[in-house]
């Protein structure tokens, strides 16, 4: 049976992984990977989460299951750090959280859910967003669409994604980025969040807020501005949130799903269903990411620690983004991709090309996704020069 089997091509990202690593070329530089690595190339595991994992091997005494919706105490302490620790959304019982694998488990969560028990509604997403978004709904099988997000002239276009979603079916489910938008870099201001909040509000449209980068724009509070207005605001949200990048946990798969309803009967409503979703998908999440995130953040010296070292990663990344675009002004590209200062999170749009792309790997080692997307973190400082260098030679 298995002869009828067709190979598929490989993730490109990946294929770009094994490209670097085959790559003997000493001066090469890894812009494509999308992980965070300091300034020694490496991506650390937090000192945080190494005194937490301490403890937690001192103390562990089961590895039983924690159930469909996972540890209570982690969901606790996610629901907190997503919408705050006096939010309103908690305050009324509204708010529920499903621990999950990942960002990614939280979003297949999701999908199924919405598939399940909103039959027909098609899915919105930014064009362009992290391509697994695509993915992971269509395997789920919902039609997708897209709105505006990026101009052609590699600006935020806010006005065409306002016009876009002012015209979405009533019912329908459209993606929002919360922060560290992937993989643009560009983010909402407070103002076009709350015309969004109102669109959203008028065409009675379900959010579904992907907060995979909580810490990496502006700060944990400022970069849940977005979620926690339309959570506040909207009777009904989706929210996805991840560890992977503010905790370090990467293979840790340490994610949740945080469902907002109307009040706190129809939250259980929704609620018992998604505990049926995640039986059926993977009946169980992984136990140890989540135990290391509820020990740092229930414990008062750890979790003071763990903001000062995203903060110290945010700064890292925010201050790469402004001497990159100095190392371009002797270049006289300056001004040209002066954007790259204001964009937030890892990744930036370049607005180069994919024969630019190809160039930067082919001539100088430079890996980065052929669409133009680049990790910001995978920058040293003293590659700066050369990548600027490499790519005055390659632009028109």
């Amino acid at each position: 049976m298995f002869e009828r089997i067709e190979r598929v091509p490989g993730d490109a990202i990946l294929g770009l992984i094994e490209a670097f690593k085959q790559d003997p070329n000493p001066e090469k530089v890894d812009l494509g990977v999308g992980v965070y690595r300091d300034a020694h190339g490496n991506t650390p595991v937090l000192a945080s989460v190494k005194k937490a994992e301490k403890r937690l091997l001192d103390n562990e005494r089961t590895k039983s299951y924690i159930g469909s919706h996972g540890d209570p105490e982690y969901g606790r302490a996610i629901l907190s750090l997503v919408l705050g620790a006096h939010s309103p959304v908690l305050a009324a019982d509204r708010a529920s959280a499903t621990q999950s694998p990942g960002g990614t488990g939280a979003l297949r969560l999701a999908a199924d859910f919405i598939r399940s028990q909103l039959p027909g509604k098609s899915v919105w997403l930014s064009d362009p967003t992290w391509p697994n978004h695509l993915g992971i709904f269509e395997a789920a099988g919902i039609n997708i669409e897209r709105y505006p997000y990026v101009s052609d002239d590699n600006r935020l276009d806010f006005k065409g994604m306002r016009d876009c979603l002012a015209s979405i079916p009533e019912g329908d489910v459209v993606v929002l980025h919360a922060c560290c938008h992937n993989p643009s870099g560009f983010d909402l201001n407070a103002e076009q969040w709350q015309e969004v909040l109102e669109i959203v509000k008028r065409r009675k449209l379900l959010p579904l807020i992907d907060f995979a980068y909580q810490g990496f724009g502006d700060g944990l509070e400022d970069d849940a501005y977005g979620a926690r207005l339309l959570a506040e605001n909207l009777g009904e949200a989706i929210i996805t949130s991840s560890c992977s990048k503010n905790f370090g946990l990467y293979r840790e798969r340490t994610g949740c799903l945080i469902m907002v309803a109307q009040d706190s009967e129809q939250m259980q409503n929704v609620r018992s269903q998604i505990a049926i979703t995640a039986r059926e998908n993977y009946s169980n999440p992984p136990a140890h990411g989540a135990a290391i995130v509820s020990e740092i953040l229930g414990d008062e010296a750890l979790r003071a620690e763990w903001e000062e070292e995203v903060t110290g990663m945010r700064d890292r990344i925010n201050s790469l983004r402004h001497d990159f675009v100095e190392a371009l002004r002797p270049h006289g590209l300056s001004e040209r991709f002066a954007f790259i200062r204001d964009q937030r999170g890892m990744f930036s749009y370049t607005g180069l090309s994919p024969e630019q792309v190809d160039r930067l790997r082919d001539e100088f080692a430079i890996y980065m996704v052929r669409s133009g997307r680049a990790n910001v973190a995978g920058l040293a400082a003293d590659k700066l020069d050369y990548v600027a260098r490499a790519i005055a030679s390659v632009v028109d």
